[in-house]
């Protein structure tokens, strides 16, 4: 397939730099080839708004294997740092969402890609923006420069540092 894929990480527990720059080189050594990355993001939390400020990267890369196993790296790389699921959008050491899979669309019970949350959160959008502002949302069919002009969302997304 080797698809050009944009992949979120977060982080708001820990040394927070770290756990990304710790998934990013497990990531790597899995297969998935980064093409670009935009800088850190610190952004307030977003659902559960109680909880410690968010370390955000976006990657966009080549992997060679199918959607679902790249769910399955992603899952495994969160495991492997310490995440454990317990809060829908609650605290935790890593959360990795993939965005966009090529054009390929998916939607299964495990897997939506591309991923819902897109057009409804700057904390995805502003970091896609800063190394994808033309890419086209393949149901929107709105470049992420322009869901970020139309999106509500009011949260605190500043740079952090780079990458």
């Amino acid at each position: 397939m080797n698809e050009l894929v944009y992949l979120l990480l977060g982080s708001n527990l820990g040394d927070r730099e770290a756990v990304l720059r710790q998934a990013v080189d497990a990531l790597v050594s899995k297969g998935f080839s980064i093409k670009k990355n935009s800088a850190i993001y610190e952004t307030q939390p977003w659902g559960i708004t109680d909880q410690p400020v968010f370390l955000n990267i976006v990657l966009a890369g080549k992997w060679s294997s199918s959607p679902d196993e790249l769910l399955v790296l992603c899952q495994q790389t969160e495991i492997q740092l310490g995440r454990v699921r317990t809060v829908k959008w609650g605290e935790r050491i890593l959360d990795i969402d993939i965005l966009y899979f090529g054009s390929t669309m998916v939607s299964t019970e495990n897997l939506m890609i591309p991923h819902p949350g897109i057009p409804g959160r700057r904390f995805t959008l502003i970091p896609l923006n800063e190394i994808a502002s033309k890419k086209e949302h393949p149901v929107l069919k709105k470049s992420t420069a322009e869901l970020l002009e139309l999106c509500e969302d009011d949260i605190g997304v500043k740079i952090y540092s780079e990458f």
